[in-house]
C-alpha cells in the first residue's frame, strides 16, 4: 500500500535531487527520508531511485509514480478538507498563488471577507506569474491560481486550461503610460504606433511577449531598453522620463503614479483574469469560499 507521506518525501526527493536537500525542505533529517523512500520501494515492489555519490536520480517507475503524486494528494487533500467540514471543525487551509497585480488588488480584498466570515481559515500566499502559477497548481504546490490570458494570444484557447476548474473574475484593459511632458500626454486616445520610435519598458515575460506581438502589428518592433516585474518600477521609470509603457489598469490601482499620464491606446488589448483549481479541490468548502471572495472582490 502507497502511504501519502511516503508521496510527499518521493515528490521532495525529486525536486530538490538529494535526501539532504529534501529532509531540510521537509523538516526531517536525512536518514528518515532514506528510510520512508526504502518503504515506499518496498510497497511497490521496484527501485524508484538510483543514487549515484552524491547524484540522486528518478528510475522510469520512480518518475511515473511522482506524475502521479500531485493529482493523488490533491484528491487526498480534498477527501481530509471536506471530511474535517463535515465534521464541524471550523478550521481548513488554503494556499494560494496569485501574480503580483493580483496580491495587490483583489487579494486583500478576498482575504479580509474570507477572514471575517471564517476565522478559522489559514490562507498562504505566494507569487508566481503564469504559467508558472498554473504549473504549481498542477503540481500540487498550490490549491487555488490566480492567473491571466491575453485575449487573441498563442495558448490563449480554451483547451489551456481544459484539465482545471476556472473562475472567471475580470476582465482587465491595457493602457498606455506616458511621461507627464510627452508630446502626446494630452492626447485622449493614440495608435501604438505612434510610440514606434520611443523607449520602451516592460514588464512581466507574458506581458512582454503580448507588447511584441500588438507592436510588430502595428508594423513595428519595441525598442524594449527596460525590462521589470516590479509595476512601481516601471511607473517610476515612466515618470522619470526614461521611457513609455502599457500597463494593465489593475497594475495601476496598486501604485501611484507620479509624473506620468495614462492614455487609451489602439488597438485595444484586455487579457482575462481568472481564479483556478483543480476539480477535487473545487469541492473543498474552505477552497470554494476562497473562490466566492475573489469573485466578490472582482465585482466591486
Amino acid at each position: 500500500m502507497i502511504e501519502a507521506r511516503h508521496l510527499r518525501v518521493l515528490r521532495a526527493v525529486a525536486a530538490t535531487g538529494s535526501f539532504s536537500a529534501a529532509g531540510r525542505a521537509l523538516g526531517c533529517t536525512q536518514p528518515a527520508v532514506s528510510q520512508q523512500m526504502k518503504a515506499l520501494e518496498s510497497s511497490v515492489g521496484t527501485p524508484l531511485l538510483v543514487r549515484s555519490g552524491r547524484e540522486t536520480r528518478l528510475t522510469q517507475a520512480g518518475e511515473a509514480l511522482v506524475r502521479h503524486a500531485a493529482g493523488i494528494l490533491a484528491g487526498l487533500t480534498a477527501a481530509e478538507e471536506e471530511v474535517a467540514a463535515i465534521a464541524g471543525l471550523r478550521a481548513g487551509r488554503v494556499r494560494l498563488v496569485s501574480f503580483p497585480s493580483g496580491s495587490s488588488t483583489l487579494v486583500p480584498t478576498a482575504l479580509a471577507a474570507l477572514r471575517a466570515d471564517h476565522p478559522g481559515t489559514r490562507v498562504s500566499l505566494e507569487e508566481a506569474e503564469p504559467p508558472r502559477s498554473v504549473e504549481m497548481l498542477r503540481e500540487g504546490d498550490c490549491d487555488i491560481a490566480l492567473a491571466f490570458r491575453y485575449e487573441g494570444a498563442p495558448g490563449a484557447e480554451e483547451g489551456e486550461w481544459a484539465d482545471l476548474v476556472v473562475r472567471p473574475l475580470l476582465t482587465d484593459r491595457l493602457v498606455g503610460l506616458v511621461p507627464r511632458g510627452h508630446r502626446l500626454a494630452r492626447t485622449p486616445s493614440i495608435g501604438i504606433g505612434e510610440l514606434a520610435a520611443e523607449s520602451w519598458i516592460a514588464g512581466c515575460p507574458r506581458c512582454r511577449g503580448q507588447l511584441v506581438r500588438v507592436c510588430e502589428s502595428a508594423g513595428f518592433t519595441p525598442r524594449i531598453d527596460f525590462a521589470t516585474d516590479d509595476y512601481p518600477a516601471v511607473v517610476g521609470l515612466v515618470g522619470a522620463g526614461l521611457g513609455v509603457a502599457v500597463l494593465p489598469e489593475l497594475a495601476i490601482e496598486s501604485v501611484r503614479p507620479k509624473g506620468v499620464r495614462m492614455v487609451t491606446v489602439e488597438p485595444v488589448v484586455r487579457r482575462e483574469i481568472v481564479a483556478l483549481t483543480l476539480p477535487d479541490l473545487a469541492q473543498v468548502p474552505t477552497v470554494a469560499a476562497t473562490l466566492d471572495r475573489l469573485a466578490g472582490a472582482a465585482a466591486r
